[in-house]
């Protein structure tokens, strides 16, 4: 092999997350891509807008695995911030918008972000805490002068070839919800994510005449990852909207003649309970998706009644994986409702005991994972990276059983499991038995510390209609062996979630302990 072949090769061979839309603009650049507010862009002008927000950054001195934190809500302009850094090498760091102080400083310290990629109304936050940091350059995503935006909309397209990394680079830092503990920053490659985007379009038949809405935060791998850069990579019609709202998602489906959509099991609870689901016309809508968090058996079934001709995809994993690991499909959801279904195009998992053997089919196991999907390892946490990645597999935290179909099913968090005088107790279990009561709304099961009982099975509900706490423990007496039923049950007015729509039941833990 001549030296200037071998030179070269790398870059012949290479697939960037970036180079999912270059290809895209290059197949259609007269087609739609993104709807945003009153602004519309196609294939070819989001590709230009790309490279122009990232020669901007270049020109500040940001140079190849500088990291970029991006903290903002909903946006063409998020969106174009993310592609940047993935065309010239930089790393992404999303942040939770709702995020600021002390758990905001954490994030851009621990990253060690150079520049940080701010929606103007949040820009206080940052300042707040940019002493706490190694931040150099805070820059507008929008809504100001000079702003990403700004720079991104006019000018020639430069030619960036010089900067493209190789597809073993690190793109971005997607950090752990931080539902039990700090968040840990997983190290996303080019090459995991674009195997991710693959499996994407493989188990959730995504294709170009789609029209998709995107209403859940794009921080959050499930938006940005399994559904708006697969749906660009096939070159579908995006629209994009700032926050999810129940009555606002419905308008827009009708209106927009919306066929593909995403939400978490909060949202989907929301939208079961709303009075407009009944009043819309919602004929348009062909695929509809959830995950994020595990979705009541319950609701689904109620939305299955309201919409008949709605397909319905589960889509389980985690931030790590890219996040998508398994999928069930709509022609299996009568037989399987409350399965999170079979491993997708690039993922082997196995279920395992404590001491990493494989356990029989139907019994209780964590779940392992290979792929190349895969993150490489926690930023800066080697103690924590090698405790995830044992014995040539990635350890998930999740509980689950699978049957011999193969089918997954996820009891819940390992951690989330409460040992109620010695006998474990799945919270979702108990869950899907309250949910059956016309009263409840939302709820969560926790462990609190008992004297007698070890842990107590706990239960945290949000009313829609008149209810006693005894009501609901007895309304679980007819479905639950005695000592999985609820020793007791708190009403509030709203459980705590973050903008991903996972709930936060240390914050409940917390609480009810005390």
């Amino acid at each position: 092999m001549s030296e200037s072949l071998a030179a070269g090769s790398g870059a012949v061979r290479s697939s960037t997350v970036a180079d999912v839309l270059r290809r895209g603009a290059a197949r259609h650049p007269d087609r739609v891509a993104l709807h945003f507010t009153d602004r519309c862009w196609t294939y070819g002008e989001l590709d230009a807008a790309v490279s122009r927000a990232a020669a901007h950054l270049l020109s500040l001195g940001l140079s190849r695995g500088d990291r970029v934190a991006a903290y903002g809500h909903n946006s063409d302009a998020y969106l174009i911030g993310f592609l940047a850094c993935a065309r010239v090498g930089l790393v992404h760091v999303p942040i939770n918008y709702n995020l600021a102080g002390g758990e905001l400083a954490y994030l851009l310290g621990q990253s060690g972000s150079r520049a940080v990629l701010v929606d103007p109304v949040l820009a206080d936050n940052v300042a707040a805490v940019r002493d706490q940091s190694t931040v150099d350059h805070v820059i507008p995503l929008r809504d100001a002068a000079g702003s990403l935006l700004e720079v991104a909309a006019t000018g020639p397209a430069p030619d960036l070839s010089a900067h493209a990394p190789a597809d073993t680079d690190l793109v971005q830092l997607l950090y752990t919800s931080g539902t039990t503990s700090r968040p840990k920053g997983a190290m996303m490659t080019h090459r995991a994510l674009v195997h991710e985007y693959l499996s994407c379009v493989a188990a959730l038949d995504l294709r170009a005449d789609d029209v998709h809405l995107h209403a859940m935060p794009l921080y959050h791998s499930a938006q940005l990852h399994v559904f708006l850069l697969p749906a660009l990579a096939v070159g579908a019609t995006n629209h994009l909207v700032e926050k999810p709202v129940p009555a606002d998602v419905l308008a827009r489906i009708e209106a927009d003649r919306i066929t593909s959509f995403f939400a978490a099991p909060t949202l989907w609870v929301a939208i079961a309970n709303h009075a407009d689901l009944a009043t819309r016309d919602l004929a348009t809508l062909r695929k509809a998706y959830y995950g994020a968090s595990i979705m009541p058996v319950p609701v689904l079934h109620r939305l299955r009644a309201a919409l008949p001709g709605l397909g319905f995809y589960n889509c389980f994993g985690q931030s790590e994986i890219g996040p998508l690991a398994t999928v069930l499909r709509p022609d299996e959801h009568d037989q399987r409702p409350d399965s999170a279904g079979r491993p997708v195009l690039f993922v082997e998992l196995r279920v395992v005991d404590a001491a990493g053997d494989d356990v029989p089919d139907g019994e209780l196991g964590e779940v392992v994972y290979r792929s190349p999907q895969l993150c490489v390892g926690y930023w800066d946490k080697p103690e924590e990276t090698s405790e995830a990645f044992r014995d040539g597999w990635f350890h998930s935290g999740d509980l689950v059983r699978r049957d011999a179909q193969g089918y997954l099913f996820v009891v819940d968090r390992i951690k989330d499991v409460i040992n109620t005088g010695g006998v474990l107790v799945a919270s979702r279990e108990v869950e899907d038995a309250l949910y059956t009561h016309p009263a409840v709304a939302e709820v969560a099961v926790i462990a609190v510390p008992d004297p007698r009982w070890i842990e107590a099975v706990t239960a945290v509900v949000v009313a829609k209609a008149e209810v006693t706490e005894q009501e609901l423990i007895e309304h679980t007496r007819g479905q639950l062996a005695g000592f999985k039923v609820p020793k007791r049950v708190h009403l509030v007015d709203e459980l705590p979630g973050n903008a991903s729509g996972k709930l936060l039941k240390r914050v409940l833990r917390e609480r009810f302990t005390h």
